[in-house]
């Protein structure tokens, strides 16, 4: 059974009024968490690239990657399904943030790639996994309630009905 039904969602993923690369964060993590998270990459199989400076690097400790946020622009780049990309910047250990892109993320399919990718992190984490609108809203669209064991929605996808 789907977390969520593409029909009831399918306003909150449409690139024109919310932008094309909501914001997706785990919140209070730390440096053990971003460990938890590259070992569930690596456990999982799903493809994966690292870059520092835009250059391809072997994945260093979570402890490593945070520690060169400033100086060297990390980035993690994981592909859940080979059409489906999330790009990990640890900007802080005190949470796991990164994108998706909505144009990816069309039809039935797709969210459920999705959502069990959110239910992926956030039970490995035992914590939230949120999706907000792109820029920073404080305001969580859908996300991974730890409690429910689902992804769930947040807000009402279609505030003009």
């Amino acid at each position: 059974m789907a977390d969520l039904r593409w029909e009831d969602v399918r306003g909150l993923f449409d690139p024109e009024p919310n932008g094309t690369l909501p914001d997706v964060h785990v919140p209070d993590t730390s440096v053990a968490d971003w460990q938890a998270v590259l070992d569930l990459v690596r456990a999982r199989g799903w493809r994966y690239a690292y870059t520092e400076e835009g250059a391809v690097c072997r994945l260093p400790t979570a402890e490593r990657m945070v520690a060169r946020r400033d100086e060297a622009d990390p980035q993690l780049r994981v592909w859940p399904d080979p059409g489906v990309l999330a790009i990990f910047r640890p900007h802080s250990a005190e949470q796991i943030d990164f994108d998706v892109d909505l144009r990816e993320l069309q039809g039935q399919q797709r969210l459920d790639v999705l959502c069990g990718f959110l239910r992926a992190i956030g039970r490995r984490l035992g914590k939230p996994v949120l999706m907000t609108p792109e820029g920073g809203s404080p305001h969580a669209d859908l996300g991974f309630d730890v409690t429910a064991d689902r992804v769930v929605l947040l807000t009402d996808p279609d505030p003009d009905t």
